[in-house]
């Protein structure tokens, strides 16, 4: 066995390994300002889901990556360890689950001193002494729930209330998954020209969450939350006039059944793909004929409309889920054809009607990629990142992180005990 070369080859392993930690020290700033200066916000539904679609991260991965960028914010010692390689990105990612700038400074000696194994282990040990404390603010927590909803002066609704963590964690869970169907890899369609009068401006976190907030109101009553009451209660009423229909410009009403207006094209989105009923009014204002309610798009014609799009044709959107939407409007003669149907999420349902795009057929369509093309690496990687390294400034070599265990045992309690603020010994 020629032990010289396996020493020569684990060097250069933990050499690169070092390189690759500072490397993801400087990766994870880029994606906290990215983050914060919300440059995923482009029809995606967080940094997480673009990270996943931009370099390939797994989504659980992304939003690690995410969160530890966003937590080494306030913990520049650690920070400060992961540049220079002397903790590993698995250390680092362990300790900012329970670290504090008031407690970074020993659990930094923790991530110095033992293995990943060993901050594991203290980690699990120290959430188990906070939950200790947890456990009686819990009940006070428990006492001060509340939900208030109320109508505000400019007719919005205004909802305000503090929730139990667990219950928070629900709608929290909730909301994410409304925002990634609503959002899912949705994308600014490339070299597409935009109309002069839409706003380049994107949903804002605030505006998908309450977009979401609607979706699942929705999605609970559209699945019996009250299996007992009649399905008509559920229903939004507009009122619309004919020729509102035909052409937005036109006088008439458009407003929902407690008289709030809504704007025309709201109205035209919403009858694109839902149940009318025909009222004839006479001369006086009074109702002298309703004609049977009629479903806009037939059972039969939106399971093949369904098969046949698979989700929102909106370019470079890969939403699962849409509404019917008439390329040549129903109130304009457009016919309830497949071949006048095209299947787009709400929010891109809303952008053709409302913000200035227009949707049409077209035989030689082209698809956006589904994926970006990875940058190409020009030379060796590995050398490109030692030199970076070495023009940065910080000395990395194959002992930068080895940990200072000996090959003692461990005693978690022990540590807790040393090191928590809340335990007896600390």
């Amino acid at each position: 066995m020629d032990t010289r070369s396996l020493d020569r080859l684990g060097d250069e392993i933990a050499d690169l390994s070092a390189h690759l930690d500072a490397a993801t020290a400087r990766l994870l700033d880029l994606i906290r300002e990215f983050d914060t200066r919300n440059g995923w916000n482009n029809g995606f539904p967080s940094c997480a889901a673009w990270l996943s679609w931009r370099v390939g991260l797994d989504l659980g991965a992304a939003r690690e990556r995410v969160r530890v960028a966003h937590a080494l914010e306030t913990l520049p010692r650690l920070a400060h360890a992961l540049a220079r390689g002397e903790l590993s990105y698995a250390k680092v990612r362990a300790l900012t689950r329970v670290a504090t700038p008031e407690t970074e400074e020993r659990l930094l000696a923790v991530g110095r001193a033992g293995t990943a194994d060993h901050v594991e282990r203290i980690v699990r040990g120290w959430r188990r002494m906070d939950r200790k404390a947890e456990a009686q603010e819990d009940a006070r927590r428990h006492a001060r729930r509340e939900l208030y909803m109320y109508q505000g002066d400019d007719g919005m609704i205004v909802i305000r209330g503090r929730l139990a963590p667990e219950v928070g964690a629900v709608l929290a869970q909730a909301l994410a998954a409304a925002r990634e169907t609503l959002y899912q890899r949705t994308r600014t369609e490339v070299g597409a020209v935009r109309p002069p009068n839409v706003s380049a401006e994107t949903p804002t976190m605030a505006q998908q969450q309450a977009d979401a907030l609607g979706l699942l109101a929705e999605t609970a009553l559209h699945h019996g939350i009250d299996p007992g009451g009649p399905g008509e209660r559920y229903q939004v009423v507009v009122h619309v006039d004919a020729p509102v229909l035909e052409d937005a410009d036109a006088p008439g009403q458009s407003a929902l059944e407690d008289g709030a207006r809504v704007s025309a094209e709201t109205s035209r989105r919403l009858a694109c793909d839902a149940s009318r009923v025909v009222m004839q009014h006479g001369r006086d204002g009074r109702v002298v004929e309703v004609a049977a309610r009629t479903r806009t798009i037939p059972p039969a014609l939106r399971r093949a409309l369904r098969y046949r799009d698979r989700g929102c044709r909106f370019p470079g959107c890969g939403s699962r889920f849409g509404q019917g939407h008439h390329i040549r409007h129903w109130a304009r003669g457009g016919p309830t054809t497949l071949s006048n149907l095209a299947m787009l999420c709400r929010r891109h349902h809303r952008a053709v009607h409302e913000e200035g795009y227009q949707v049409d057929r077209e035989a030689d369509g082209q698809l956006l990629p589904e994926v970006p093309r990875s940058p190409e690496v020009a030379g060796d990687p590995v050398q490109v990142l030692r030199e970076r390294h070495e023009a940065e400034g910080p000395v990395l070599h194959a002992r930068t992180g080895t940990p200072g265990w000996m090959g003692e045992r461990l005693s978690v309690a022990y540590a807790i005990d040393v090191l928590h603020p809340l335990a007896a010994g600390g």
